[in-house]
């Protein structure tokens, strides 16, 4: 994917979480992006698909950079507990993707299909140790329960009524004192310090 086409992307990304919708006008996206619809029709296939496309960029790029930010983790409490919280604390750092998520994620299974992945093996990795305590048919509840939640706080960071710290590691903690954690190592595994998501280069184009 080249440059031109990132740039094409994030300007549509912006457009859509701030005005709704799944079209786009190819003269606002132009508008937007600072390039000309000539630039747009020659790097996409196919512009009334862009919204799908944004879609899926953002998912993979999403689920691309937990895993690096998470790869160097050994618990699997740790490694859920960073997922939810580096997502809550990317809203306050880009407000237009934390703003699409939480518009889209409830209509496209792409954008929460994350929750099923990573976050699912680690609970079947934590039963299996013994680190947590749920049946193991559960699985599937509880990482519908962590993206639910977890698209919630996002709601709260960008509305203003909870920071992205005391919003991530809230939900977090609610997550791991379900599965099995104790109250104060809950705690602690939350107010863990990380470094921001790393960039997968796909939206950083200006």
């Amino acid at each position: 994917m080249n440059s031109a086409t990132l740039r094409i992307l994030q300007s549509a990304m912006r457009l859509f979480a701030e005005n709704g919708g799944t079209s786009v006008a190819i003269s606002d996206l132009a508008k937007e992006a600072g390039i000309s619809r000539g630039t747009i029709y020659n790097n996409l296939d196919d512009p009334a698909e862009i919204f799908s496309e944004v879609c899926d960029t953002v998912a993979q790029e999403f689920a691309t950079s937990i895993l690096e930010a998470a790869a160097n983790m050994t618990d699997p409490a740790e490694k859920i507990s960073a997922a939810i919280r580096l997502c809550v604390r990317r809203v306050h750092e880009e407000p237009h993707w934390g703003r699409f998520i939480a518009r889209y994620a409830m209509l496209e299974p792409r954008l929460g299909s994350f929750w099923g992945t990573m976050p699912a093996d680690e609970l079947r990795r934590g039963l299996v140790s013994g680190r947590f305590n749920f049946h193991r048919d559960q699985v599937a509840s509880i990482t519908a329960s962590a993206g639910g939640a977890t698209f919630g706080a996002m709601t709260l960071v960008l509305d203003g009524r909870r920071t992205w710290r005391q919003a991530g590691s809230d939900t977090a903690e609610v997550i791991l004192r379900g599965i099995g954690i104790e109250k104060a190592e809950a705690r602690i595994i939350t107010q863990m310090e990380l470094d921001p998501l790393p960039r997968m280069s796909v939206f950083d184009a200006a």
